[in-house]
């Protein structure tokens, strides 16, 4: 396939995986302003249906201040209104429109992958598999959730489909063990890429931290300067949680990146824009489906579009 369909292909999947949230806002501000002039009550309506579609408090707060400075008592129609938006979101979000670089001095280059359990953690390692090892990069995976045999068996399936070796142990086995022979075999075998999975049980989150904890000193021991990101994935139907997951994780551990999944499972694809504006952190790839070919590096500009219906 070309690079031209395939991104055709993809900004497709994206308007529809988005379709959710761009209707619940398309909709919502042609009620507000048809035939309406940009006054205090509209200003404070659409605030609310920002909020609504979970850009949060404070970025709606401000998207809806940008929005008055410029078009205020002036009548509007919602086109305009979505452009204007569109566009400030697209500000927002460019600083962070990052996408994972793998530094080939490395050898391996070290991904460490956190995130609580059904937030597309381990789907998301086998994407990144498929990406990486279709690029011509050698790709070793570890299966460090090793409390969740579901985890391991997925995550051998995607090794499988992409040429990509497991190292893998039975259920309940010790996980930094496990990522200090992934790491060991790695070096040895020269792999451009280690890709770590990791348990997500925030239940216990004194116990998570000292899991985490004990998986970076082992990694430290053999490579000093690894791990070389730490992503953090995020299930965007769980709407304002993973702003606070993104505050836990951060505690736990030295979160480098954001991959945000599941874009198309609900109406609150604003999440991501309250997140970049919170925390700043780069989103490297953003999911809207379950193949492989539904994780793709984030475009700040697509993305705004396509929230406010204009893709």
């Amino acid at each position: 396939m070309s690079d031209a369909a395939s991104k055709g292909g993809w900004f497709q999947r994206l308007k529809a995986g988005l379709s959710r949230t761009s209707n619940k806002l398309t909709d919502g501000i042609a009620g507000i302003f048809t035939k309406r002039r940009l006054d205090d009550d509209a200003l404070e309506e659409l605030e609310e249906l920002l909020i609504a579609a979970d850009l949060g408090v404070a970025t709606a707060g401000r998207l809806t201040a940008r929005l008055g400075k410029d078009k205020f008592d002036k009548e509007v129609s919602p086109e305009e209104v979505r452009q204007g938006l569109a566009d400030h979101i697209a500000e927002i979000l460019a600083p962070v429109t990052q996408p994972l670089t793998i530094e080939p001095g490395h050898k391996p280059h070290v991904v460490l992958v956190v995130g609580v359990n059904g937030s597309g953690k381990t789907t998301t390692i086998g994407k990144l598999a498929q990406l990486y090892s279709r690029q011509g990069l050698s790709v070793l995976l570890a299966a460090g959730d090793t409390f969740r045999a579901a985890a391991i068996e997925q995550l051998k399936i995607w090794g499988e489909r992409n040429g990509c070796p497991v190292v893998a142990k039975e259920t309940g086995a010790d996980s930094a063990g496990l990522v200090f022979d992934a790491l060991t075999q790695a070096k040895r075998d020269g792999k451009d890429l280690l890709l770590i999975d990791t348990a997500g049980r925030l239940h216990n989150k004194a116990d998570l931290m000292a899991e985490l904890a004990k998986i970076v000193r082992v990694i430290k021991k053999i490579e000093p300067e690894a791990p070389h990101s730490v992503l953090l994935v995020l299930d965007a139907t769980t709407g304002q949680n993973a702003i606070t997951q993104v505050g836990i994780f951060k505690d736990l551990v030295d979160v480098s990146g954001l991959v945000v999944t599941k874009l198309d499972g609900s109406a609150r694809g604003g999440v991501l824009v309250a997140l970049a504006d919170k925390y700043a952190l780069p989103v490297h790839a953003i999911g809207v489906g379950e193949s492989g070919d539904d994780l793709r590096p984030f475009a700040a500009k697509d993305f705004a579009a396509n929230i406010m219906g204009l893709g």
